[in-house]
């Protein structure tokens, strides 16, 4: 193996020359669980669980920069960063370094390390202080982990802003469907009364396939299988892909077959939250698809509605309202494909509907567009901790 020139060997692989290798035990001042309780809703102090803050106190029972990690349960590997006074309970391990270390570098180091990958246990996923002291890290020196550190916070704080604007993009849009959903706000050049209409006043709900999962499945697409979409492939109000299924296609009618346009619908989940959140079927991959027994489709009649304007119901307050009416005070969550069809909206006519679908489609594309550059920002940070935590790239040092 050539090894470049200013570059060693070492028991984590390449690293610069003046680059040496440690572990967080010899790192640290402090690795061990934490022991506060959490006493009160309000207080002077925060106390940090395996999830962030769960709580308060009057008493803090440390203080200064130390990295967090969530010791046990679900959340265990999970990491915070703290500063000033605070608690720590006993689910989660707090790493102090000594004086001559830059924290927030190590804190990129851990987050590198993937720690969910070091739990244990089945019944009580758990990591421990010993695991996380045995990690071998590379050390270089104190300027350069300062800049790494400096360098990285300055993306998260770009994916922070993006974060921000997309948070503000989306609230301006559900704005924006109030009003405009609704006709409380209409559009120059239109006029005239919106009429009262059931879904199925302009389409059908369509129930999903019926399957044996042992003999109707398949782990990999034939050619007697169709691609099977579920919840899973609900998300954010789009249709989404990955983790699929495939069934058999004798199993699936003529009409389960996904169209264009099509707005699934989760109609039955162990979650109420969960039941009624649907997505814009617009997929044009080539392969055909088809939707699960839990899943609902509604199929817009586009001679009747525009299908986009139907879909944007499908995302208003008042679709949400309605499905947790019709879930109240019962233990069943689930609707019925008639459930869906018997719900009222107001409808302008059709050139009203398809102004209204373009204005906020159009929304739509802005957000998608901002999200889609978060998604390349947080692809170049993980590029980037790649690079500057092994040193294959190296930052200037002032002075």
């Amino acid at each position: 193996m050539n090894i470049k020139t200013g570059y060693k060997q070492t028991e984590i692989g390449v690293i610069p020359e003046d680059w040496d290798v440690s572990n967080f035990g010899e790192l640290a001042t402090t690795v061990s669980s934490g022991t506060s309780k959490v006493s009160q809703i309000y207080g002077n102090y925060q106390v940090y669980g395996s999830t962030g803050v769960i709580g308060y106190s009057n008493k803090a029972d440390y203080s200064g920069d130390a990295i967090l990690v969530a010791r046990v349960g679900a959340n265990a590997g999970k990491l915070n960063l703290v500063s000033g006074e605070y608690g720590v309970t006993d689910n989660t391990i707090i790493i102090r370094l000594k004086n001559n270390y830059c924290l927030p570098f190590f804190w990129r180091q851990l987050e590198q390390k993937h720690l969910n990958n070091l739990v244990f246990g089945s019944g009580q996923p758990l990591i421990t202080g010993t695991q996380i002291k045995d990690l071998t890290v590379a050390l270089p020196p104190l300027s350069e982990q300062t800049a790494i550190a400096a360098a990285l916070s300055d993306v998260d704080a770009l994916m922070g802003e993006l974060d921000k604007l997309i948070a503000k993009k989306r609230d301006i849009k559900q704005a924006s469907m109030q009003q405009l959903l609704t006709g409380k706000k209409r559009l120059a050049g239109f006029s005239g009364k919106w009429e009262v209409k059931r879904l199925g006043d302009v389409g059908e709900c369509l129930r999903g396939v019926t399957y044996k999962g042992d003999s109707d499945l398949s782990s990999c697409d034939t050619a007697n299988t169709t691609r099977l979409l579920r919840s899973n492939n609900v998300q954010n109000a789009t249709v989404t892909t990955s983790d699929i299924q495939f069934v058999n296609s004798s199993k699936v009618s003529e009409k389960q077959f996904l169209k264009k346009y099509d707005i699934l619908v989760c109609i039955a989940n162990g979650s109420k939250a969960l039941v009624g959140k649907a997505g814009f079927f617009d997929v044009e991959d080539g392969y055909e698809y088809t939707f699960g027994a839990f899943m609902g489709c509604f199929r817009s009649n586009p001679n009747m509605c525009n299908c986009t304007f139907v879909f944007f119901l499908f995302q208003s307050c008042n679709y949400r309202n309605y499905i947790n009416n019709l879930l109240a005070g019962t233990s069943i969550n689930n609707l019925s494909p008639k459930s869906i069809e018997l719900l009222e909206f107001k409808f302008p006519n059709i050139e009203e509907q398809t102004a209204i679908a373009t204005i906020l489609s159009d929304m739509d594309a802005e957000i998608n567009a901002l999200q889609q550059k978060r998604d390349k920002t947080a692809q170049l940070k993980q590029g980037m901790m790649q690079e500057l935590l092994t040193g294959r790239i190296r930052l200037p040092i002032e002075g």
